[in-house]
This record gives C-alpha cells, sequence and structure tokens, in this order.
C-alpha cells in the first residue's frame, strides 16, 4: 500500500483524478512516518537475533546477547543488544534492551517489551520514544494463525501529545472482493477522523470512507490504475 501523490494538505486532493487513492495513501502514509521513526532500531535489533543461540539464565528465562551493526540512511551504528525471553504459563515474556557505547552513548534501558501467546495466536508490546526520552510511545496488538499474522493495530500512547489514542489497524485475509482493510483514526485539522479503507492486493481496486474529509459518508472508491471511479457495491 505504498503512498501516492505527495501534499502538504489533503485538501489538495479534492476533485483531482486520484483523489480517492490520494486521500487513503496520504493518511496511511502519516502513520508509516511515525511507525518507521519510531520502530527502525528496535525491529532490527530483534530480527538480528534470528539464528543467534540463546542462554538460559533463570526462572525460565532464556537470553540472547550480541552486538547489533544497523544501518539508516547510510550510517551504520553498533549497538549492545540483549534480548530475555521468560517461558510463562499461557506466553512469553519478551524485553529489549539496548545500550550505545562512543559517539552519543546511552546506557541498557529496555526500548520495548510485550507478550505472545505460546499457541501463536496473538500478542502485544509496548515501546518507548528512544534512549533521550524514555517513555511509551506505541502499543502493537496482533492476532495471527502459526507464522502468519492476520490483523495488527499501532495505537499512539504518548500522555503528553494530542495524537494520544489515535491508531492505525490492518488485516487481510478477509473474504469479499476486497481482502485487507485499514482502520485509521488520527487528528486532521484539530478533530479526530476515522478512516475506513479496504482493497484488493492482487487488483490494486479499492474504496475509502472518511466522512469528516469526502461530502458523504459514502465509499469514494479507485479502479486499478487509481483513478476515481463510481463504487459498484
Amino acid at each position: 500500500f505504498l503512498p501516492g501523490k505527495k501534499s502538504d494538505s489533503f485538501d489538495a486532493f479534492k476533485g483531482t483524478p486520484t483523489s480517492n487513492w490520494d486521500y487513503a495513501s496520504g493518511v496511511a502514509l502519516i502513520w508509516r512516518a511515525v511507525i518507521n521513526t519510531t520502530l527502525a532500531v528496535p525491529v532490527k535489533a530483534f530480527q538480528l537475533a534470528i539464528g543467534k543461540t540463546p542462554v538460559y539464565i533463570d526462572d525460565n528465562t532464556w537470553q540472547w546477547k550480541y552486538d547489533a551493526s544497523i544501518s539508516i540512511d547510510n550510517v551504520t551504528i553498533t549497538y549492545k543488544a540483549r534480548l530475555t525471553g521468560q517461558v510463562r504459563d499461557n506466553d512469553v515474556l519478551w524485553k529489549m534492551y539496548l545500550a550505545k557505547e562512543g559517539t552519543n552513548p546511552f546506557s541498557e534501558f529496555i526500548w520495548f517489551e510485550g507478550t505472545s501467546l505460546k499457541d501463536r495466536t496473538g500478542g502485544q508490546w509496548t515501546l518507548k520514544q528512544g534512549p533521550a526520552d524514555q517513555v511509551p510511545i506505541l502499543r502493537i496488538d496482533w492476532t495471527g494463525t502459526g507464522s502468519d499474522i492476520s490483523t495488527v493495530k499501532y495505537t499512539y500512547i504518548r500522555n503528553d501529545n494530542p495524537f494520544k489514542d489515535s491508531y492505525i489497524e490492518f488485516g487481510h485475509g478477509i473474504s469479499g472482493p476486497y481482502n485487507a482493510y485499514y482502520n485509521i483514526n488520527f487528528l486532521e485539522n484539530d478533530q479526530f477522523a476515522d478512516v475506513e479503507v479496504k482493497w484488493n492486493t492482487s487488483d490494486k481496486t479499492g474504496r475509502v470512507r472518511a466522512p469528516l474529509h469526502f461530502p458523504t459518508s459514502d465509499w469514494y472508491c479507485w479502479d486499478g490504475n487509481f483513478n476515481n471511479v463510481e463504487c459498484e457495491f
């Protein structure tokens, strides 16, 4: 679901031949920027744990400890990473500790933590802003079957920010002409707006409903070339 045209205002999309797609992709882009900025380092550090050999420490807890060299914007920085997983009755408690030496160092802290059900049907993560501002910023709730993720919801939870409690939820594998969706809540023109987006991952057709943006609460559709079309259903 790549972004379409860039604009400083959603109002610029109105009346253009691709305005329906542009609005849907533009709203998703806002959340994509938040997620990519917040998750870049901790996600890459977590991915690097795959293939490493954990060591049992105590209390049903395993630990992965390693150096994580992460490249972002062509700059590579090495972090000290320590991931722990504690097996409990029904779930696993995860904690990712990160530290950095050298230039702009910071001491080890828990960048994110969460739980995953032992049957792999769901879980939750809580992420902090970063080493300089260690406050919770994102909560991630997910459901799945085996290794396949069915839904994932990102909720902005920072208390001192007007975006608090806004969210984006993604799901796929649903029946009907559109097999994927976004439910989005975000701050638009000083007012929280609810946006529903549904699309077909194969032919790229889709539709969006956003009562605070469009003239009505009806669906507004686009075809496989992202051009506005009348909704057929």
